[in-house]
């Protein structure tokens, strides 16, 4: 298998295995991913999806370097990573941010937005304190915030305007690459469909190379141009969305179709507003 050149992140026979203990004498080796390939391209969103266990959310820790294969390889921007020491995770930061299921996980509930979105260029040493305040303003304002939100607090939120705000965040140190992991599972259906518009516009704005990671398959094949279906650790189906999707070679593919609702319904407008003070 030749390494894809084009790729700004490759997966290339990767497997993750877990040492747990069945009993007190004698652990089990559990394979959590199973041979797995993967390549992110710029401008193409790419959709992973299965039930819960099918492997996606360790497939998202190895995409964005929190978590090291048993074997395989891994390419970030090109280069073959081997080592994931402090200092290499720092590196892959500059080219892939992670949008989180709930921005909580993302966001200090203390720190005011202006400072959780200064704190990565501060982390990476990019800028002055003046370019720093120019580009907290220009995130803001790409997420379709008011400058007022800089001055709240997590809680001061709507949930949609926090998830907009971790976005923003994900975006400061601007990567090559978003993983965005189950980004909506956690809003009201209503605001849902908004912040998948968002991600699509800023993918196309900016250029990027998207995961997009979720258990709800016709989620995934609203915002993918590929998809790749997985289950027990391993990718069963993989290809342009509309021929996945539209002619599924896999029972389990069509398994998960069958059970799924209706795409995103219509719903109110989450209306950025000022923050109550």
């Amino acid at each position: 298998m030749n390494k894809d050149i084009d790729a700004l992140i490759e997966l290339r026979n990767v497997c993750v295995d877990f040492r747990v203990r069945s009993s007190l004498f004698s652990p089990v080796v559990l394979r959590a991913l199973d041979h797995v390939s993967l390549a992110v391209h710029r401008g193409r969103t790419l959709g992973v999806v299965g039930e819960s266990g099918s492997g996606k959310s360790t497939a998202a820790k190895v995409l964005i370097g929190l978590l090291a294969p048993s074997s395989g390889q891994i390419f970030f921007a090109g280069e073959e990573v081997r080592n994931f020491d402090a200092r290499t995770r720092k590196r892959i930061g500059r080219v892939v941010s992670v949008v989180f299921q709930d921005p909580a996980t993302a966001l200090n509930a203390r720190m005011l937005v202006r400072d959780a979105l200064i704190d990565p260029l501060q982390v990476h040493g990019i800028g002055d304190e003046q370019s720093r305040i120019r580009r907290v303003s220009d995130l803001i304002s790409m997420v379709g915030l008011p400058k007022s939100v800089l001055d709240a607090i997590p809680a001061q939120l709507s949930g949609g305007q926090r998830q907009r705000v971790a976005i923003a965040r994900a975006l400061a140190l601007e990567p090559q690459v978003i993983v965005a992991d189950e980004p909506t599972s956690a809003l009201d259906v209503s605001v849902r469909a908004q912040i998948l518009n968002l991600l699509q516009d800023l993918k196309r704005e900016l250029d990027l190379g998207m995961v997009f990671i979720s258990h709800d398959i016709q989620t995934v094949r609203h915002i993918s141009d590929d998809i790749a279906v997985m289950h027990r650790g391993k990718i069963v189906e993989f290809g342009p969305g509309a021929q996945v999707l539209g002619s599924p070679s896999q029972d389990y593919t069509r398994t998960l179709l069958a059970a799924a609702p209706s795409l995103l319904h219509a719903g109110p407008t989450d209306t950025p507003s000022s923050p109550s003070s």
